[in-house]
């Protein structure tokens, strides 16, 4: 008996570290030390900083990757797997430092793995964020041979005096939704429930634009870190910021919320993506689930200044992103809850 037939190839692993070598030292930012394949990844501080705070997350993918191994589609997850952690990183205001990954498969597959990989790369670049390390296992036994999963950890930094955790939000502050690229990376266990019950294949389509249904699905999850940060630079009164992931707008809006206020959101003032649309009659989902397991089209929320409105409306265009006012904060201090969505009980 040897390793090799027990299910885990250590030359396919060595082989694979070196294929993607030059997609991952593509994302080093200027203050990497050293280089890749050591115990662990060494980075120093951006320079000019006072009292810095260091701000971690970690996520993954969900059962989003079921549907892109179904369907071979694996580039995709790779940048959904960046921004579901840094999205929800750079909330705070922090800036992405670095990101690590974690593959765990049953059977190396070096082809597929690769793409994800360049996947994750791409989302880094993007982001400014470095790839600094990670780790591929193979666990023979444990996952089926064609299956992998996928976990990520990003960590940024903060100036101290510079952090926004929602202090500051005040009764009259203006709620801004921005859009998100579809579904993301939440509530794929109810996509894929749908997809059950109804036929569907890789030519499906839906909508008024007639789009492709699994590739509209598949779309990768937005990256707000480079507008998060033009709005910083542009010192804009940016209060609270929050990531619309599991939950929907009903569970994540109020976390960036302080006690005493709530969030008064008006669904009237914008159009649902047709996507959830098709999801909602194909799978006959009640409103209120929609709303509490979908962003129904808004993939991140900030909380200004009203002065500021249109100002942060002017630089997420900018930066490519479709922004509107959806709400404002009011007084909160006797309700049992954070948020009330005009028209839905939530």
């Amino acid at each position: 008996m040897d390793y090799k037939t027990a299910g885990v190839d250590v030359e396919g692993g060595r082989d694979f570290v070196k294929r993607i070598k030059s997609s991952v030292e593509s994302t080093f930012r200027q203050e990497v030390v050293g280089d890749l394949g050591g115990f662990g990844g060494f980075m120093r501080l951006p320079e000019g900083l006072h009292k810095p705070l260091l701000v971690a997350g970690t996520d993954g993918v969900g059962t989003k990757l079921e549907l892109a191994q179904a369907y071979q589609s694996h580039y995709g997850v790779g940048i959904d797997l960046v921004a579901m952690c840094l999205n929800d990183v750079i909330t705070s205001g922090a800036e992405p430092l670095f990101f690590l990954d974690y593959i765990a498969t049953g059977a190396l597959s070096p082809e597929v793995l690769v793409e994800v990989v360049e996947g994750i790369a791409e989302g880094c670049r993007r982001s400014n964020c470095a790839l600094l390390g990670g780790e591929t296992a193979e666990m023979p036994g444990f996952y089926s041979k064609d299956k992998y999963d996928l976990a990520g950890f990003c960590v940024g930094v903060v100036e101290e005096d510079s952090l926004i955790n929602g202090s500051e939000i005040a009764i009259g502050d203006q709620i801004i939704a921005v859009e998100s690229s579809g579904i993301h990376s939440n509530g794929y266990s109810l996509v894929r429930k749908v997809l059950g019950a109804v036929e569907v294949n890789e030519k499906s389509r839906f909508g008024s634009e007639q789009r492709l249904l699994i590739e509209a699905l598949l779309c990768p999850t937005s990256l707000y870190g480079g507008m998060v940060k033009s709005l910083l630079n542009a010192k804009l009164p940016i209060k609270g910021m929050a990531h619309i992931t599991g939950g929907g707008i009903p569970e994540n809006l109020p976390r960036s919320l302080p006690d005493g206020v709530r969030a008064l959101v008006d669904s009237k003032t914008w159009e649902r993506p047709d996507l959830f649309k098709w999801l909602q009659e194909a799978g006959q989902i009640p409103e209120g689930d929609l709303w509490n397991t979908f962003n129904l089209g808004v993939g991140f929320s900030l909380v200004v200044s009203p002065e500021a409105v249109n100002d942060v409306i002017q630089i997420c265009s900018e930066e490519s992103f479709k922004a509107w006012t959806m709400g404002s904060i009011i007084e909160g201090a006797t309700e049992p809850s954070k948020i009330k969505v005009l028209g839905l009980p939530v």
